[in-house]
């Protein structure tokens, strides 16, 4: 296969799909590349990299795939936070795959899946310096929040806070 991804055949196929055994290594792998590219890896980073089993399914969260012609492009999760509002957690899309509207499209679901599941706020952290994630975010639906309504980060590199809440 290519590694040419924005180059790819007009019949590859985007699947969006939840997290299976043996994602662990394309998991980390998404995620490490777009954080070493401009900040660096967090103990809160590793502990979700080492275990996303446990650090997410388990504590009844979810983790979707984005998969085109059986490669994993792109992951986005939710980690329950209280009932009924998850934060959407390690959204990633590999280089090679960035400008397809692949992430809009990974994104649309995960936030499908968290208002199915039940949520009725999801919650974010993103940086000011990864642009169009925060384009995106907005586009989404997901608003900024004031200073008061924003609480600690485990992550040093969080310094924008978003929520979406669900349509009535």
């Amino acid at each position: 296969m290519s590694s040419n991804i924005k180059h790819m055949m007009p019949d590859s196929k985007l699947i969006l799909r939840d997290f299976r055994p043996g994602d662990e290594a394309a998991f980390r792998s998404l995620n490490e590349a777009w954080i070493t590219r401009f900040f660096k890896l967090e103990a809160s980073d590793l502990a979700v990299f080492d275990d996303p089993q446990s650090y997410l399914i388990d504590k009844g969260g979810r983790l979707f795939f984005a998969e085109l012609d059986g490669e994993a492009v792109g992951c986005c999760g939710l980690l329950p936070m209280r009932p009924t509002e998850y934060e959407v957690v390690k959204m990633a899309v590999s280089d090679r795959a960035q400008g397809r509207g692949i992430g809009r499209r990974l994104l649309q679901h995960t936030i499908d899946q968290g208002f199915a599941m039940g949520a009725t706020r999801l919650y974010l952290e993103s940086n000011t310096a990864l642009g169009p994630a925060l384009h995106l975010y907005e586009a989404l639906g997901f608003q900024h929040l004031p200073p008061e309504r924003i609480t600690p980060s485990p992550y040093a590199r969080a310094n924008v806070f978003m929520e979406l809440l669900r349509p009535a």
